[in-house]
């Protein structure tokens, strides 16, 4: 006669009776209803089977052995996804003025990459977190549905502890308890308002008040580096402002002889005040009269030969002096 055997989701439980069963042999099912021994003739109540596939349903059984003497089989249907007890999650926590930041970590799957965690089988997730200032018995209860929670409007100065715990809300199941992870709150030292907005106007207007230095400064660097180095020679405005017309160009473009051409110009003398009393002085000279001409001076062409009544070089008629005065202007223009 052997000892009943109850299986449970994570072990097995052995009922006390006047035989004593010291072998346990568990064992797990393959393709064609066939089984695998996972754990033979074992003390313990416990059997791995995390390498089972987490996806579907598996069948076990386990009996007890006693010398040459055995129980009967007694079957048990598993799936990892409903039956699986889910583990205490990771904590963190980090103590501020008058408040607590918690940050929670799934537990994790073995066999599975890294960033596998629980929380990536399931479709709803959750967490119960559950604080109480250390050394009280009331406890206060918040549920989570991210990973990040802050508690607010706590007592600064004050130490407190929180435990967290998964839960699946479609499934309304939870995990185990977290251990307690405390932490004390600061003092509030939070600044006031006014101070903040008087902070900032400030800054402002130093920002302006050193901008508007700095544009100085350059104003004055360049007026003294613009005095210390005059500016180059320039055309006349009316040569610019000639220049700055297209047509202009163009006709004085081709108004330039080739260099290949012959240039042919005129001779153009102009009669002092000393060349004027040689004249009036000179009786055989020429005549003021209609052969010298009048009013105009007198352009001797390079090519051809002065006359014999104006046989001086430097005999020419007279002009005004509004026309002399014109000339004098025309050579200061240019």
């Amino acid at each position: 006669m052997f000892h009943p055997i109850v299986c449970s989701r994570t072990g097995w439980t052995i009922f006390e009776t006047s035989y004593d069963a010291s072998r346990i042999t568990v064992q797990k099912m393959l393709v064609y209803r066939q089984f695998q021994d996972q754990c033979v003739s074992i003390i313990l109540t416990e059997c791995d089977f995390s390498s089972l596939s987490k996806y579907g349903d598996h069948i076990l059984r386990v009996r007890a052995e006693f010398a040459d003497e055995h129980s009967d089989w007694i079957n048990i249907t598993f799936c990892p996804v409903d039956d699986t007890i889910i583990g205490p999650p990771g904590m963190q926590v980090e103590a501020l003025a008058n408040s607590l930041h918690m940050r929670f970590l799934a537990p994790k799957i073995e066999n599975e990459p890294e960033t596998w965690t629980v929380r990536n089988i399931y479709n709803s997730w959750a967490y119960h977190v559950q604080y109480w200032k250390n050394g009280s018995d009331e406890k206060f209860a918040v549920t989570a549905q991210y990973d990040f929670e802050v508690l607010r409007n706590l007592e600064s100065s004050t130490t407190y502890c929180v435990q967290v715990r998964a839960f699946l809300p479609d499934r309304n199941k939870t995990g185990e308890w977290s251990d307690p992870v405390c932490g004390q709150t600061t003092n509030d030292e939070t600044t006031p308002t006014w101070i903040v907005a008087c902070v900032l106007a400030a800054s402002v207007v130093a920002a302006f008040l050193l901008l508007l230095g700095c544009f100085i400064l350059l104003r004055c660097i360049y007026k003294k580096t613009k005095n210390a180095f005059p500016p180059r020679n320039s055309l006349p405005q009316h040569l610019k402002e000639f220049l700055s017309h297209p047509h202009h160009s163009t006709l004085l473009l081709f108004s330039i002889p080739l260099s290949d051409e012959n240039e042919v110009f005129d001779k153009l003398s102009v009669i002092t005040d000393a060349s004027e009393s040689h004249k009036q002085n000179s009786g055989a000279g020429c005549s003021l009269g209609a052969q010298c001409g009048q009013g105009s001076f007198e352009l001797v062409s390079q090519e051809g030969t002065p006359s014999a009544e104006c046989s001086d070089p430097f005999l020419l008629t007279s002009a005004s002096e509004d026309d002399q005065r014109d000339q004098y202007t025309r050579d200061e223009a240019t």
